[in-house]
């Protein structure tokens, strides 16, 4: 598990990649993902209990289906009573993805300063299942971490050679908002990070990262910064924030967030090679869609989209369409 601060291509992705963009140059054309039908909410702002305070947010999350069939929320809770930097991870389950009004079942993760996590900095969990585990990749305000699970309920941390949970970090700062899938047989993880305000632009990043086996990961890409999703954001590291990749009818799909809350917004990008989505380069963008945070599940042919809600009071759900532009 190594940290690295090149922006190489990964290795063992250059043929993967050039593949990708040679089949690319012949790849359908771009569908535009729109809303079919009205949102429905799945969670509210939920009871912390003593660490409840007026205007926590629930924000980034991730839906997944466990063992048994029930469908498992867990979203980020921020600006909480809870000490440090006053995030935790709390969960709500469902029989059924279109249910309404998930059921809380309490504060299901906090950070673990022990294991080298920042205190109150849990963020963004992710979670994908193989060959019958759960794997859970987490933000702890610097780090991308691992968790597992057999049920998909309880997790349990993931050690490395020093103890700790970590897989990678930066090569920003404020390394968060894992994303992983699986393309061409290595596992893509996408992530956020961001420099501070007097760095040298881009400020923030989307990064690709590469593994064969989910524990150890290449040295990460740029694959997408700057450009005219700069302008929607409200600050200098919030305009690649949350992505979140899928693959469709020979393309691939990233998902960029800007903006939470009344406009939050997010941009959505095209490409043929899942390595390159635009640095301060708009080629790809086809479209935007007022949803924050968003996150794509595929079930039983349908497509979704989750956000968090424009009040910041939970999450929603909606069906999700595709259109061909003329």
């Amino acid at each position: 598990m190594k940290t690295t601060n090149k922006f190489s291509l990964p290795h063992g992705s250059v043929f993967l990649a050039f593949l990708i963009f040679a089949g690319g140059l012949f790849a359908a054309k771009p569908a535009v993902p729109a809303l079919d039908g009205e949102w429905w909410s799945i969670a509210s702002n939920p009871d912390l209990g003593k660490f409840n305070k007026e205007g926590q947010q629930p924000v980034d999350f991730a839906i997944w289906q466990a063992a048994d069939g029930t469908w498992q929320l867990w979203s980020c809770i921020r600006r909480t009573n809870y000490p440090g930097n006053t995030r935790l991870l709390y969960g709500w389950e469902a029989k059924n993805l279109t249910d309404t009004d998930w059921t809380p079942k309490g504060i299901v993760m906090e950070a673990d300063p022990s294991l080298g996590e920042t205190e109150g900095g849990l963020q963004a969990p992710h979670v994908i299942k193989v060959d019958g585990v759960y794997y859970m990749f987490y933000g702890d305000w610097e780090r991308i971490c691992l968790a597992t699970s057999r049920d998909g309920k309880k997790f349990e941390r993931i050690k490395n050679e020093r103890g700790q949970p970590d897989l990678f970090t930066g090569p920003y700062p404020q390394t968060r908002d894992p994303m992983v899938v699986k393309i061409g047989g290595l596992y893509h993880c996408y992530y956020s990070g961001h420099r501070e305000k007097t760095a040298t632009a881009p400020l923030a990043a989307i990064f690709c990262r590469t593994s064969s086996d989910l524990l150890h990961w290449s040295e990460p890409v740029v694959v997408s910064a700057g450009g005219a999703a700069v302008s929607r954001s409200r600050w200098h590291g919030g305009d690649a924030e949350c992505p979140f990749v899928i693959a469709r009818d020979g393309l691939f799909y990233l998902f960029r967030n800007q903006r939470y809350g009344k406009e939050g917004v997010h941009t959505q990008y095209a490409s043929s090679n899942p390595l390159s989505f635009g640095v301060n380069d708009d080629r790809y963008e086809i479209g935007t869609m007022l949803a924050a945070a968003p996150e794509i599940i595929q079930h039983d042919g349908q497509d979704y989209i989750a956000s968090v809600k424009p009040d910041f009071n939970g999450i929603r759900v909606a069906r999700l369409k595709w259109v061909i532009q003329p």
